[in-house]
């Protein structure tokens, strides 16, 4: 068997390892089902049990009340950009979006497509969208208020959310759900590509308000309604069934293994430590975004030059470092972080690090 190695790629991105072991132990036969996960029914009582149990760890490690709906979509968060403003959007209201870079950026193009008041309340983008901003102007007059909670490839993250003056937030959480602690309730939508933090490529996932789905026209597409979604619990159509096993494996990892989001912050913020309290103890690698809204999920630096950073990839590969380059539109380097990725392999990366500045510094 090839040895595995320690993977920092953006997404798809690491799975924890005893959730690919569980996956692998019954792959052939699942749950006495005599068939894999991949061959059983999405009507069966099979599936029903992964999904039902998905959705209550889903809601109890994020503490959802009753009023939110946990739902399983597909077509990636790039597809909620569009869908959001299509359902929630309400008749003579703006809607308003804060640009944090890429993912927001995007989503502002989506709502703008659609002929939308779109306000850009706040931008980063006169500073290269290395950091969040801090006045964020909310006046209560928007139908929502749209946020990206991390910045895959800025290497951003809000360090916490605004006050929205009542109005609902909508939030884009791909790459940092189930990895921190934060209150839900300001929350009218989230939702999560997840292929980052929560799972395999595939699915995503949307958590929904009640007061949301009121909104929802009547007008739209079956399949572009999210009420399609929550009055069918998403299995209007055939679901992503795979993927959705998967986030329930990661889900009762994050329970059960780490001990829950409290835990699992924890662990967090120590691997992020640990790189940036390196990263800003010399100069010859540099981060990229501003100290005050670095990622806890991904580690954006440079080297002094191109070359260097050329190198490091590739020697950091041949270390058993895995997915260190950073996204094509900025380049660099990029560690991602995420829950599934161990503190051994920080500390690897670090020591990696540290013995590469030595040699080429």
């Amino acid at each position: 068997m090839t040895q595995r190695i320690h993977n920092f790629n953006a997404g798809p991105a690491a799975l924890p390892l005893p959730v690919l072991e569980h996956i692998q132990n019954e792959m052939l036969d699942f749950r006495g089902s005599g068939m894999s996960v991949l061959e059983v029914s999405h009507r069966s009582k099979w599936f029903e049990d992964v999904l039902d149990d998905t959705i209550v760890r889903v809601k109890r490690l994020l503490k959802l009340d009753d009023r939110y709906h946990v739902l399983f979509l597909q077509g990636g968060a790039s597809m909620q950009f569009c869908m959001v403003p299509m359902n929630l959007a309400v008749p003579g209201k703006p809607v308003d979006y804060v640009d944090t870079g890429t993912w927001s950026t995007k989503a502002i193009k989506e709502a703008r497509i659609q002929g939308l008041d779109v306000r850009v309340i706040a931008s980063s983008e006169a500073d290269a969208f290395t950091y969040i901003p801090k006045e964020i102007p909310v006046d209560g007059k928007a139908a929502y208020l749209h946020l990206t909670s991390n910045n895959t490839i800025r290497g951003t993250q809000w360090p916490a959310f605004p006050d929205g003056a009542g109005v609902p937030f909508v939030c884009d959480m791909s790459s940092d759900i189930f990895s921190r602690v934060f209150d839900p309730k300001p929350f009218g939508l989230i939702y999560a590509g997840a292929q980052k933090n929560a799972g395999p490529a595939g699915v995503t996932l949307v958590i929904v308000r009640d007061d949301m789905l009121q909104r929802v026209p009547k007008t739209l597409p079956s399949m572009l309604k999210y009420t399609t979604y929550s009055e069918k619990k998403s299995m209007y159509n055939t679901p992503p069934t795979f993927a959705i096993y998967v986030v329930g494996l990661v889900t009762r990892w994050i329970e059960e293994t780490v001990g829950g989001m409290e835990k699992m912050e924890a662990v967090n913020n120590q691997k992020a430590a640990l790189i940036y309290d390196y990263i800003d103890s010399q100069n010859f690698y540099r981060g990229t975004a501003m100290p005050d809204s670095r990622s806890r999920m991904n580690v954006t630096f440079r080297l002094p030059t191109e070359e260097l950073e050329q190198k490091f990839i590739k020697e950091s590969l041949a270390e058993g470092l895995g997915g260190l380059k950073g996204h094509r539109s900025v380049g660099g380097c990029r560690a991602s972080i995420y829950n599934a990725v161990s503190l051994e392999g920080v500390q690897a990366l670090v020591q990696f690090m540290k013995e590469f500045a030595r040699k080429n510094g």
